[in-house]
């Protein structure tokens, strides 16, 4: 199982004018502790950034789920929510997962998603499907010494 978190990093970035501007950007990496999460993202972005640049928040992420696809630049944050019934009771429980997918655009992330669930053993429900600024995201890759 992933743990991820969301880490934003600032940094001066030159403009296209010539002037420093201070950006953050947000990424998502797949670490077991907040040190490890800030020792990769340090590790991620160093090569892409002149300067000097600082982790300003580290924060926890609950994704059940991360769906690739190598023809989208844009993440997306699905809610779906999966639907069971309670036979005790007769009535419908919901319970709710968040799930981030690649896509060019919202009608493609939706596309993915439904793509991607149609294997899904239960009924499930799409309840949003919302861009993020996430600009990349790591997964933990097995060092081999």
């Amino acid at each position: 199982m992933h743990n991820w978190f969301e880490c934003k990093v600032s940094f001066d970035r030159t403009g296209e004018d010539g002037l420093q501007k201070k950006v953050t950007e947000p990424y998502l990496v797949d670490a077991l502790t907040f040190t490890e999460a800030e020792t990769r993202i340090s590790k991620e972005v160093q090569p892409f950034v002149t300067g000097e640049f600082m982790i300003s928040n580290i924060r926890r992420a609950k994704i059940a789920e991360l769906f690739f696809n190598e023809e989208g630049d844009k993440w997306y944050r699905c809610k779906v929510n999966y639907i069971m019934l309670d036979e005790n009771k007769g009535v419908e429980k919901k319970s709710s997962q968040t799930m981030m997918v690649q896509a060019s655009d919202l009608p493609n992330a939706v596309m993915v998603l439904i793509d991607r669930m149609k294997n899904s053993l239960g009924d499930y429900e799409i309840v949003a499907v919302t861009e993020t600024a996430i600009l990349d995201v790591y997964t933990y890759e097995p060092q081999n010494d």
